[in-house]
């Protein structure tokens, strides 16, 4: 199972991008999904999680800015950010809990795709 992940790059204060996440492979079920990031010389934090039920929990940092979203039948998870700020500057990673035939659950990553917000 891999997580694609497509859509950072750079963009001024207040602007928006909208990242984007699939799961491929031979999957059985997905639980959670959601956006973490890292931001040079800081730990890796929560941004967003979605479970399948569509329940949603946000950072603080981001609640009324960001929006994470999920598709069931094609195994994605989108995030759309608004209102960008120069903090919100990191690498951002995709992150799920899926179920494989072969596997069991297991707790996968993207490879992580820049988000730059420049003031």
């Amino acid at each position: 199972v891999q997580l694609v992940e497509s859509g950072g790059g750079l963009v001024q204060a207040g602007g928006s991008l909208r990242l984007s996440c699939a799961a491929i492979g031979t999957i059985f079920r997905i639980n959670v999904m959601g956006w973490y990031r890292q931001a040079p010389g800081k730990q890796r934090e929560l941004v967003a999680t979605i479970t399948s039920g569509g329940s949603t929990n946000y950072a603080d940092s981001v609640k009324g800015r960001f929006t994470i979203s999920r598709d069931n039948a094609k195994n994605t998870v989108d995030l759309q950010m608004n209102s960008l700020k120069p903090e919100d500057t990191a690498v951002y990673y995709c992150n799920a809990n899926i179920r494989t035939v072969a596997a069991g659950w297991g707790d996968y990553w993207g490879q992580g795709t820049q988000v730059t917000v420049s003031s």
